[in-house]
């Protein structure tokens, strides 16, 4: 198999001290980068995304106008352009061969709902890499890591959860996300 590794929105707004951060989110940050140093090399690509909403709209009603709901409607975050926006400064970059942008404009939770600058999907990238596998890790498990790798199965990837290197909202939307996961055919890896 060829493999892919999908890094899902690890930005400062998603870890400690965010606008919406979550618990782990620096150590997912910091684990990436570790996990990177000893296998970059193993994956044909190596994809990571961001959130990159836009500053004057509500982002087809994603910010909330009032009072969040936290399943539909959100906080203003990862506004395009913002330190909110940037990847967390423990998630170091440089084996990432390609960015993707997601929620311009519009509410977007699947990696696959992006584009690289050039214009390409996911899909498109995979595809052009020979990848029919794929790792995710990420935040958050219960949205957007979800979201993620219920998108590549149904795509036909092979998916594999990098369990010790994603963190979630709450942990009983965790454990349910990755429940989901793996019934839908997803492998959880440590």
């Amino acid at each position: 198999m060829t493999r892919a590794l999908l890094i899902i929105d690890v930005q400062n707004d998603f870890t400690e001290g965010g606008a919406l951060g979550v618990t782990g989110g620096h150590a997912v940050a910091e684990g990436i980068t570790r996990f990177l140093a000893d296998h970059a090399g193993d994956y044909a690509a190596v994809i990571a995304s961001r959130d990159w909403h836009d500053a004057d709209s509500d982002n087809g009603g994603h910010f909330a106008h009032g009072a969040p709901d936290f399943v539909h409607t959100w906080p203003v975050h990862c506004v395009a352009g913002t330190h909110g926006a940037q990847y967390d400064p423990g998630f170091h970059t440089r084996a990432v061969t390609n960015q993707i942008f997601k929620g311009q404009g519009v509410p977007a939770y699947s990696l696959f709902e992006g584009t690289a600058e050039d214009g390409a999907t996911v899909e498109q990238l995979l595809h052009r890499a020979g990848v029919d596998a794929v790792d995710v890790a990420g935040i958050a498990t219960d949205y957007c890591v979800r979201a993620s790798v219920l998108d590549a199965l149904k795509l036909g990837f092979s998916v594999r959860v990098l369990r010790d290197l994603v963190a979630g909202v709450t942990p009983d939307s965790s454990r349910a996300a990755l429940k989901e996961m793996a019934a839908a055919g997803a492998e959880l890896v440590a």
